[in-house]
């Protein structure tokens, strides 16, 4: 198993977590936790397949990814008084799965044909629309409407991964410059309330 498949483990594992905790606020009970933790998951991934034509989905043919999940939101339920507090090694662990979702979608639609555009747009939508389905499911305004970068990082690591694709020939170097690279944006951007413009009220 490669660095990259890897890390889409971790990925999952922390993107089940970050949805089961979600949940917990809300005060859901553990089906609508389970629920929420495998939207998080795997929600950006299966909008991806989708508009892609790629059947069968990811988790269908890959039952680690539903095993990954459920072990996410046990130990959620287990450990929440202990992974609740740790939203710094969270918020860590998500911008790493962010990176490496924002990769694996764009090498899959790069195989269908697409236009590199399109599949930096393909990586974008595997990395964040599970926090959309999480949080639209949660009753909450989806992060990447707000004014936190977080799917501008995506787009800018989908840019560099192409670029570094025609000059480097270690997919695991190219992996690892792009995550630490969306790691950068996000940590510079939260450091420095850096964020996008905003649409005023008009009233």
């Amino acid at each position: 198993m490669n660095l990259l498949s890897w890390f889409d483990l971790v990925g999952t594992f922390v993107f089940a977590i970050s949805g089961t905790l979600a949940a917990a606020e809300k005060r859901f009970d553990f089906f609508g936790a389970v629920f929420a933790g495998f939207l998080t998951a795997v929600g950006g991934g299966t909008i991806r397949d989708v508009l892609l034509g790629a059947y069968p989905l990811a988790w269908v043919q890959n039952l680690n990814y539903l095993y990954i999940i459920i072990t996410g939101v046990l130990t959620t339920f287990l450990l929440k008084k202990y992974i609740a507090p740790l939203r710094k090694t969270m918020f860590l662990f998500d911008t790493i799965g962010i990176g490496v979702f924002t990769i694996i979608g764009l090498q899959k639609a790069l195989t269908f044909g697409v236009h590199p555009i399109i599949a930096i747009m393909m990586g974008t939508i595997s990395a964040v629309f599970g926090g959309v389905l999480r949080d639209t499911f949660s009753n909450e305004v989806p992060l990447i409407f707000r004014k936190e970068i977080y799917a501008t990082a995506c787009i800018l690591g989908g840019f560099l991964f192409l670029i570094l694709d025609n000059y480097l020939n270690s997919i695991n170097l190219k992996v690892i410059i792009t995550i630490l690279f969306v790691i950068s944006i996000r940590i510079i951007a939260i450091r420095f309330k850096l964020s996008l413009p905003r649409i005023e009220n008009l009233n």
